[in-house]
């Protein structure tokens, strides 16, 4: 069912989605942002709320632990004041001590005696050690007013039959003179004296401390684990509750304590929330920085999306207005990653798309004009053979050999000349042309030349341009050549599918800013004086028959003779009138 419905929800977001990349992009991000981050947060809020409760509760128990111990140490150690006292009472020599105000030597002795046992009792937190008669006389200092102890709540419970001690609880010290009353909270315990056959029985034991220290102590519990404290008595009787108001309720935490020394039980209830109020902070801290960080991931996610694509939009642009027809267009790379690479390799192509436009447009046009050329030389080529024909038998008619074999020649290369009907002719043709344009040099020049030719005749049957070799020896004859005097020599070699024809003289060559201006020249610009046009039109048809790799390569010295190296492709005239390359 899961593997379906992310094929599902992938399908939807990846095919026919319209989402644009920088949506679908923002959509990753936020998925690989947000998946990672809600996954640790719920873990560290887990994690984090075991060990705080863990711990808060660890910490509760401890607290009421001391309580105990506290507690537990203040009646202990009242629980022996009183037992000291009681052993002394018990004495059987202590018959002197009465119930009414001592009259005799010896029972003032005694009185002094005891009551020096009761000093000798106190400590810091004692407020007051006494012993109350059944006739309200009482032994201690002179500042506690018995008729006031019924203002204690637990005082009035006590009758005489009771035994043992009997913890009063808390109260305030309001039952003494007046000056003695001073309303601090007291810590009481009675103890009722039951020797039937001895001194003192039915006398209570009255000790009281200071319960401040407790009190604060109790007061500094609540104020930490913010718990309500209770404390009661053995028959559960109210002993001590804290003074906020409280509703007890069956979530409450609750920890308590049963006192060994008299019973009392210290139970601290604390609510759920209050309980978990650390866990629940953690919680709303964790929802609220996984909200912030939802929304600062949104934030980055957008920014890094929309830089990225802002790079793949802009090439889309391009695009575009290269599709109008707008070459001129480039990209902005900005730097050398994948997306860089290609708009470097967007602005090659059609950097290479223009010069490709422009190198068609050029040859159309030089096509166009060369068409245009042939078209002029067309206009009744007939009519300069006729004539040229008729000067010939003219001259044979007046015996002037020379000026019929000059004709002659010069009528076999305008004939290859004006013969348009093919643009590429075989090696050996061209040739031919080339001796007929040296016998006319031979007869105007005599012997002052030689011309060598190295050809193999398996080379003649491949095709080279038209008239491409004549203008050549043109410049040899009208540039080169003082009065025609010179050496020439041509050969033809093979360079694997290559053939590579080697034109050299020893005339008067070519300066160097010349001939680097000849070659820099472009074959529509008119030549600076004489010379260089035949070189340059030979050379671009080699280029527009064969490729731009294709062509001439001049090197000359002043003074030395200039060489000259065309280099094309193999290729024979096939039988239909098809070239084949080899």
């Amino acid at each position: 069912m899961w593997s379906h419905f992310f094929k599902k929800l992938y399908h939807r977001f990846s095919i026919r989605s319209y989402f644009s990349i920088r949506t679908k992009l923002l959509f990753c991000f936020l998925i690989v942002a947000i998946i990672p981050l809600l996954s640790l947060g719920a873990l560290n809020y887990y994690q984090s709320a075991i060990v705080i409760n863990s711990q808060f509760g660890k910490y509760g128990e401890n607290t009421v632990a001391q309580l105990d111990q506290q507690i537990s140490s203040a009646l202990n150690r009242m629980n022996q004041t009183t037992g000291t006292i009681y052993s002394y009472l018990l004495d059987p020599a202590r018959v002197g001590l009465g119930d009414h105000v001592p009259t005799t030597y010896q029972e003032i002795m005694d009185k002094d005696d005891f009551e020096a046992l009761l000093k000798s009792l106190k400590t810091d937190l004692t407020r007051g050690i006494y012993l109350i008669t059944r006739s309200g006389y009482y032994y201690g200092e002179n500042n506690l007013d018995v008729s006031k102890l019924n203002d204690i709540p637990a005082w009035r419970a006590l009758t005489y039959s009771s035994k043992g001690p009997y913890w009063l609880g808390f109260y305030p010290m309001n039952h003494g003179m007046e000056a003695s009353d001073t309303g601090d909270p007291i810590l009481g315990l009675a103890v009722r004296i039951n020797n039937p056959a001895g001194t003192q029985h039915g006398s209570t034991i009255l000790i009281e401390e200071n319960a401040q220290v407790l009190l604060d102590m109790f007061h500094m519990f609540e104020e930490d684990t913010k718990a309500h404290l209770t404390i009661t008595g053995s028959e559960g009787q109210p002993i001590y509750q804290s003074d906020s108001p409280f509703t007890p309720d069956d979530s409450d935490v609750v920890w308590n304590r049963t006192l060994a020394a008299n019973g009392w039980k210290i139970e601290a209830r604390l609510p759920a929330k209050a309980f978990y109020f650390s866990s629940s902070l953690i919680r709303s801290n964790t929802v609220l920085v996984a909200i912030v960080s939802c929304l600062l991931a949104f934030g980055l996610a957008y920014i890094f999306s929309s830089k990225f694509t802002a790079r793949i939009r802009r090439l889309k642009d391009s695009m575009q207005k290269v599709s109008f027809g707008k070459l001129h267009t480039r990209t902005l790379v900005e730097g050398k990653d994948e997306l860089g690479s290609l708009d470097t390799s967007f602005n090659r192509m059609v950097g290479g798309i223009q010069s490709l436009v422009q190198e068609v447009e050029q040859s159309e046009r030089l096509k166009k004009e060369a068409e245009l050329k042939a078209f002029h030389y067309q206009i009744n080529p007939h009519l300069l053979f006729n004539t040229l024909n008729s000067i010939q038998w003219k001259a044979r008619l007046q015996g002037a050999e020379d000026i019929r074999q000059m004709l002659y020649h010069l009528t076999m290369v305008l004939e290859g000349n004006l013969d348009i009907s093919q643009e590429l002719i075989t090696l050996g043709r061209e040739l031919r042309m080339i001796e007929h344009f040296l016998k006319i040099q031979e007869i105007r020049y005599g012997s002052a030349f030689s011309y060598e030719q190295t050809c193999d005749e398996e080379f003649k049957p491949y095709l080279i341009p038209r008239m491409t070799l004549q203008p050549l020896f043109e410049n040899i004859f009208f540039h080169g050549f003082e009065d025609g005097a010179g050496n020439i020599s041509l050969s033809v070699r093979e360079e694997g599918d290559h053939l590579l024809l080697t034109l050299s003289d020893d005339g008067a060559g070519i300066t160097a800013e010349k001939l680097k201006a000849l070659m820099r020249a472009k074959p529509e610009s008119k030549p600076q004086g004489r010379g260089g046009l035949g070189v340059q039109n030979a050379n671009q048809k080699f280029k527009l028959h064969f490729g731009q790799q294709y062509g001439l390569t001049v090197h000359s010295t002043k003074g030395e003779g200039t060489t000259i190296v065309i280099r094309w492709p193999k290729k024979e005239e096939s039988p239909h009138g098809d070239n084949q390359d080899h």
